[in-house]
């Protein structure tokens, strides 16, 4: 039953990953309004014509979300998985699932406000990071000795974490508001150091800012910890720069765009885990003894007098 509920947590955190990427879909194509401004329903139809495509990607876009709904409802169900380390998550995240699926529909009756976009992908982003902490403990024992390095690493994840959400905030404004265009060239914004263009400019420019605080955190990270997940981050951290340049110096295409959230995605999900893994270290699989505990624990015979 443990393996199950794990089973569960890690597809409910990669659908919430893959309805992330597709609601970034439905902005650059411009499909939010693709089922009208019905809501639950499409265009007033339980199961829509789809003869257009932006309402075939609106109408995915709330399947997967259906899918998302349940996978996390059946996490909060008690007694899904007796022996897991009872945990207060999975109920945060149905708390966030529901703030989601209202701010969903807000965005959809007020015609899509660029704030409300945002907060909408920012609760996104917090429900994966959730659903991705529930699936990295659903296995863990329910105690662990502390690692001689966690407390390093925590230092770090302090200021990464924070930070990588920040700039995936800013990342959405930017995209929303208009401002991915307002800075030419790459890395300043139209050849200068602090922008001058107005507020667009701005915005786009201190999404830039935190990017690259965000890569020099990451690396300082990496190099103090000596973390295989820090060492990802970073990795991640770069192709996502990368992505964001080719974008910007190419005309921002349809599909780099996509490529851009869909990375930012998945720079925040391995922020998270590399945060998971930062604490302790001695976590074994049921069944197996942990290295520390092999020797010198062994349970002396008890003599027995008579």
């Amino acid at each position: 039953m443990t393996r199950r509920f794990a089973t569960l947590a890690w597809a409910a955190a990669i659908c919430t990953y893959l309805l992330i990427v597709l609601g970034a879909v439905v902005r650059i194509t411009g499909s939010g309004l693709g089922c009208g401004e019905h809501w639950p329903l499409c265009n007033g139809h339980l199961f829509p014509p789809l003869n257009d495509i932006g309402t075939v990607i609106e109408w995915s876009h709330r399947l997967v979300a259906t899918l998302v709904t349940i996978l996390v409802v059946g996490l909060a169900i008690p007694g899904l998985a007796p022996g897991v380390r009872e945990s207060k998550a999975r109920y945060v995240a149905l708390g966030l699932l529901a703030v989601q699926i209202l701010l969903g529909a807000i965005t959809v009756k007020l015609a899509l406000p660029a704030w409300t976009v945002v907060l909408h992908l920012g609760t996104a982003m917090l429900l994966l990071a959730t659903l991705l902490i529930i699936a990295t403990s659903s296995l863990a024992p329910l105690s662990s000795p502390p690692s001689p390095l966690s407390a390093g690493r925590r230092g770090g994840t302090l200021v990464i974490v924070p930070l990588a959400f920040v700039t995936v905030l800013f990342g959405a404004l930017t995209a929303n508001l208009g401002a991915a265009a307002a800075c030419g060239g790459f890395p300043l914004c139209n050849g200068q150091v602090w922008t001058s263009a107005g507020s667009l400019a701005v915005i786009h420019w201190t999404h830039r800012l935190l990017a690259y605080a965000l890569a020099i955190v990451a690396v300082i990270w990496a190099k103090r910890s000596r973390q295989t997940g820090a060492a990802l981050v970073v990795v991640m951290i770069a192709v996502q720069i990368i992505v964001g340049a080719t974008m910007v110096l190419n005309g921002l295409p349809r599909v780099l765009q996509a490529a851009h959230v869909a990375v930012g995605a998945a720079v925040w999900a391995s922020v998270v885990l590399a945060r998971r893994s930062g604490g302790p270290q001695n976590i074994k699989a049921p069944g197996m003894t942990s290295p520390g505990l092999r020797e010198g624990s062994r349970e002396k015979p008890v003599s027995s007098t008579s």
